[in-house]
């Protein structure tokens, strides 16, 4: 996650005149708990430079300086994880100002906080965390995928009379939403009307958007029929994740008709609502539709962007009309948009699917050239094109090369070529390849 503004945070505590002794922790939920967040980190994470468990040897306060004096010394320097559980064993030793002066420190040296070491430095002062600051940790939260943590605080807010406002629910709808829990995004929306904290536009194109993606389109509409009831006008972020859905699961005719009430509610269309469209009549195999689709955009003045020409090459290819695909290409280039990779591993894919393994070959090495670095999927699709041609020993020469240039191969790439073995019966390769993986 991004740097917490703890700089803010250190200076308003240490101005404001606090007396260090009396301090204390004050909040229950993610504060108290700091201790067992940290536990929970990986082991190997924790332990980059050392055994995690030196923290919980100091005898005195001496020590735990000494060793915060060699890490701050060390190039490159430990990482925020062992730095805070440093600092939390200070903090169990009940030595504030000393916590207080090792962040200050830190900060000094560029070190970036995170989730954890904010806690602790809140959790050293005697004070009631305000919404923003709340905001602040749950954001974190969910920025690591730790929802549970982050509805746990969320919950204790509540509890102890906070009032969330909108952009923390948002935050939580956002976290549930990508960590795959829709069940409990929708509990936590009703939870919100409940509350009769109104939610906002932003609030339901995330939820619509999460059930499109789980293909609960009867369930996304619903929702998007109560948005309007409730005189939401919808913008067009909730319509391109509606129609999206709908061309994704195939149901056109629905996607159709949301594009017409687009056009009659006065939204323009934007890039990436036409380049749905072209995506979803390509795939369906009607690329005549798409090239038209392109056609209409120029027409409204939007130029198509490379995420638009990719989708018009990848119709192009599942067609096996490779030369207009590279066409295509060469549009593109000539428009003045340099093709990225996904470009390149789209059009190679469709040259090995037509056993044209020499054109696919002269795109790979012109990526080298366009200043582009073949990532795992390049490899990939090239040494399955070769086995597929039973050119096992030449898909094997391209998995050195793809070593020796720092890509990693995946399970995909190893099963690529561990089907090649097999199927040019080369079993004792297949078997040393498979004990060497």
């Amino acid at each position: 996650m991004g740097k917490l503004n703890s700089s803010l945070f250190l200076r308003s505590f240490v101005t404001g005149g606090r007396n260090l002794s009396s301090l204390h922790p004050s909040f229950s939920c993610s504060f108290n708990t700091i201790g067992t967040h940290i536990e929970a980190l990986s082991k190997n994470s924790m332990s980059v430079r050392g055994n995690p468990k030196k923290y919980d040897r100091f005898n005195n306060v001496d020590d735990a300086w000494t060793l915060f004096n060699k890490m701050i010394e060390k190039y490159p320097k430990p990482s925020i994880l062992e730095f805070t559980k440093l600092l939390a064993a200070i903090v169990r030793m009940k030595h504030y100002a000393i916590v207080v002066s090792m962040f200050s420190r830190m900060e000094l040296l560029g070190v970036s906080h995170n989730v954890y070491s904010l806690n602790i430095l809140i959790n050293t002062f005697w004070i009631e965390p305000d919404v923003v600051t709340l905001s602040t940790l749950i954001n974190g939260f969910c920025k690591q995928s730790k929802i549970s943590q982050a509805v746990c605080l969320f919950d204790e807010m509540v509890e102890k009379g906070y009032q969330p406002n909108l952009i923390i629910y948002n935050t939580i709808l956002n976290g549930l939403c990508k960590t795959g829990n829709t069940d409990r995004a929708i509990r936590f929306l009703r939870m919100m009307e409940e509350r009769g904290s109104e939610p906002n536009i932003v609030a339901y194109s995330t939820v619509i958007d999460c059930l499109c993606k789980n293909r609960l389109l009867n369930e996304a509409l619903e929702l998007f029929s109560k948005v309007k009831a409730k005189g939401i006008r919808p913008d067009i972020v909730i319509y391109n994740c509606l129609i999206h859905g709908m061309c994704n699961s195939g149901q056109h005719m629905e996607a159709t008709r949301l594009l017409n009430e687009m056009v009659d509610n006065n939204i323009s269309l934007s890039i990436f609502t036409y380049t749905i469209l072209v995506d979803a009549y390509c795939k369906e195999g009607t690329i005549s539709e798409a090239e038209a689709i392109v056609d209409t955009m120029r027409k409204q003045g939007i130029e198509p962007k490379v995420v638009t020409y990719n989708a018009l090459i990848n119709g192009y290819c599942l067609q096996n009309k490779m030369d207009k695909a590279r066409r295509v290409l060469q549009l593109m280039i000539k428009k003045g948009y340099a093709p990225n990779i996904l470009s390149y591993n789209i059009m190679i894919n469709g040259y090995c699917k037509a056993k044209r393994l020499d054109k696919a070959m002269e795109l790979f090495h012109e990526i080298s050239q366009t200043g582009l670095i073949p990532d795992t999927v390049t490899y990939s699709t090239l040494m399955q094109g070769m086995c597929q041609l039973g050119r096992v020993s030449t898909a094997c020469e391209l998995l050195k090369k793809m070593v020796a240039s720092g890509q990693v191969p995946d399970l995909v790439t190893c099963s690529i070529l561990l089907d090649g073995f097999c199927k040019g019966g080369k079993l004792e390769e297949a078997l040393k390849f498979f004990q060497a993986m």
